[in-house]
């Protein structure tokens, strides 16, 4: 099994516990003096607050509100990880506060919730909305995900978006689409298969089938091939099957939905794909092994079991298929265009877009690399 050269964990560590932590806040007008002092504060603030209360609809003239995403989490699944909790949280979503102010100047602020109760959680997000331009939901577990985002997305009026899902889909159709057009391939009558049935799992699968609805998806999750046969079939699986998203003739493990298969997207856990697994496929299949930190399958291996394409969620690989690309070009057109909501069509063209950045996509290269200068307004621009 291959692994990075570097030691990133100890690295980590080290620089977390020097800087104690990724974040800090900086004044956009210094208080110096007595006349700062009056402006920013009181006396002159008093105006600013009469103002707005009058006027709510210019908070995001007069206040950080239109720029500021609030970036949420319980910690029920954190990163290929697991449910860690809060304070296992934390520290991811800092990181994702960090890239928004890096590459989209967005100011983000990591909120972990001490609660894994779905009502619990809609109530404290909606409280604190008024503070923000946008909601970014991050490392909730499903099927809890599907209905604490439903229920604040009708309940807010305010874009409310779970980067697990969401962007995480964008990032794998443009992979995809990049990765079709380098094998040759047609996404018609092609078989994907679809490895984890949590969030990213799910989103990918809707949105494939929107891009390319007769594509044949097979989706598994940590008991088989989700199929009709079954009786301890979630709600929300059933549904897949309903809507025509996914579909089996009959059960069976990952070694018997690979057999000739085109492509395989791990958004599952660890190790969980083996080089005799790739075997299976297609002459010069596609794989994309998401799991972070640790893929289910390191790319070399993939390679060496004959797969022509392969990509992973981490940074230190080539071909990065990492939501990191994705969210903040979504959320800088959300707060730039004053939207709603982040509608599927906008996922599709987002996708679209971000494919396009690759004029000749090659086995190292079917998606731009996050320090891409048009990445952010290329993505931005999706949102109309």
């Amino acid at each position: 099994m291959a692994t990075p050269k570097k030691n990133y964990n100890t690295l980590s560590l080290a620089l977390h516990k020097k800087l104690k932590g990724k974040l800090e806040i900086k004044l956009k007008h210094p208080l110096k003096n007595k006349d700062d002092w009056s402006m920013l504060y009181t006396p002159g603030v008093g105006a600013v607050a009469s103002y707005v209360a009058q006027n709510p609809h210019e908070a995001n003239l007069y206040t950080s509100k239109g720029n500021s995403v609030a970036i949420i989490s319980d910690g029920s699944a954190v990163l290929g990880l697991g449910n860690l909790g809060p304070y296992g949280a934390l520290p991811v979503m800092e990181g994702k506060a960090a890239i928004l102010k890096s590459v989209a100047n967005i100011d983000s602020w990591p909120i972990v919730l001490g609660t894994q109760d779905v009502d619990e959680i809609v109530a404290a997000v909606k409280a604190i909305a008024p503070t923000f331009g946008a909601i970014n939901l991050e490392d909730f577990s499903a099927p809890r995900c599907f209905e604490i985002e439903k229920r604040l997305k009708e309940e807010l009026d305010i874009p409310v978006m779970h980067d697990d899902q969401h962007g995480t889909a964008i990032v794998v159709l443009a992979g995809l689409i990049n990765a079709y057009k380098l094998t040759k391939r047609s996404f018609k009558d092609s078989r994907i298969i679809i490895q984890g049935a949590g969030a990213a799992g799910v989103a990918i699968a809707k949105l494939i089938k929107l891009h390319a609805p007769d594509v044949h998806i097979i989706m598994l999750d940590s008991k088989g091939i989700i199929w009709t046969g079954r009786k301890d079939l979630a709600p929300y699986k059933k549904q897949l099957i309903k809507d025509g998203i996914i579909f089996a003739e009959e059960g069976g493990d990952l070694l018997k939905a690979l057999v000739a298969a085109d492509v395989v997207i791990g958004v599952s856990g660890p190790g969980s794909i083996s080089r005799h697994h790739i075997e299976q496929m297609a002459k010069d299949s596609i794989v994309f092994a998401l799991a972070n930190p640790i893929p289910e399958i390191y790319p070399e291996d993939a390679r060496r079991a004959g797969a022509l394409v392969v990509a992973s969620g981490r940074s230190d690989f080539p071909n990065q298929v990492n939501n990191s690309l994705v969210f903040p070009g979504i959320f800088r057109g959300a707060l730039d265009k004053k939207v709603n909501s982040i509608t599927d069509d906008m996922k599709l063209n987002a996708a679209k877009k971000l494919a396009a950045l690759v004029k000749k996509p090659t086995v190292g290269e079917i998606i731009p690399h996050i320090s891409n200068p048009k990445l952010v307004q290329t993505i931005a621009s999706a949102v109309k």
